[in-house]
């Protein structure tokens, strides 16, 4: 074998094991400890709420740890597995493909999570309704939110046109927009939940309803979060250039997330606030 054949093996060797340099990454880990702390933290802080077997605010604040430490996985995950060879090779369209069914497949897993949750809500509306501790869900606050996480997906979308176009200034305009409604409507669930908890006295253990309500726009608030996280780190790439017309595989696969996370939205909107007040 010559020379030349060897080096241009060993060249490719090392091309695929720089591609493969995700697959044996320590971030993929380094997120699930983060979720596990996340979920566990939550755990500590409900039972707190309970019981006095563990103080409420610690569990807190090891959820708010883990969370820290699941982003920052998954940021380290991102750039290890995409930004940092993003200069050196293009995604071929099986692989394009490939990321957005695995998004698909993703976003299917999740629709089943939030269907569980809305089959407890339909199970508990089989027995007496309205429960007598139900406060005013559907307020002015939840209808800008509403508004906020719609004109979102407006602009969201509309950034990926002007991608597409090749008008980078608007592409830039218009996502650093979303990022800030996304914010905007997690400012907006937080303050929701206080005036429910503080104002109201509603919370998670106000009956069957509280659990049902605070479960699923608790997990929907975690996936607007997450969604925010995703856009933020989409911007960042964007500001460095890293997107055009033919390489936008990343703004895709968020976008559909983003606007399944809108449908879910709205649909928890009919469902949950609009449809409580209707008596069954």
């Amino acid at each position: 074998m010559s020379d030349s054949a060897t080096g241009a093996d060993r060249a490719a060797d090392q091309r695929r094991r720089e591609s493969s340099h995700h697959e044996r990454s320590r971030w993929p880990f380094v997120a699930a400890v983060g979720a596990g702390t996340l979920y566990g933290g939550g755990a500590l802080a409900l039972l707190g709420r309970a019981t006095d077997v563990f103080p409420t605010v610690l569990g807190i604040a090891i959820a708010v740890v883990g969370f820290g430490v699941f982003v920052a996985g998954l940021a380290g995950w991102l750039d290890s597995a995409y930004v940092r060879g993003y200069w050196r090779e293009r995604a071929d369209a099986r692989k394009r493909r490939s990321y957005r069914a695995t998004m698909v497949l993703f976003l299917l897993t999740d629709l089943a999570t939030f269907g569980a949750g809305f089959a407890y809500y339909f199970f508990i509306r089989v027995g007496g309704w309205p429960p007598g501790d139900l406060p005013h869900l559907l307020s002015s606050l939840v209808l800008v939110n509403t508004l906020i996480l719609v004109l979102s997906s407006f602009t969201l979308h509309f950034a990926h046109g002007a991608l597409e176009d090749e008008r980078r200034g608007r592409f830039l305009a218009l996502l650093g927009l979303t990022v800030a409604l996304g914010v905007a409507f997690v400012a907006g669930q937080v303050v929701e939940y206080y005036e429910f908890v503080v104002g109201d006295g509603f919370t998670l253990s106000t009956g069957i309803f509280g659990s049902a309500f605070f479960g699923l726009t608790g997990l929907h608030g975690l996936h607007v979060t997450l969604g925010v996280v995703l856009l933020g780190i989409v911007l960042g790439r964007a500001l460095r250039g890293q997107y055009d017309a033919e390489r936008d595989t990343s703004v895709t696969t968020v976008s559909m997330y983003w606007h399944f996370v809108d449908a879910v939205w709205l649909f928890l909107v009919v469902v949950l606030y609009a449809g409580a007040a209707i008596a069954g």
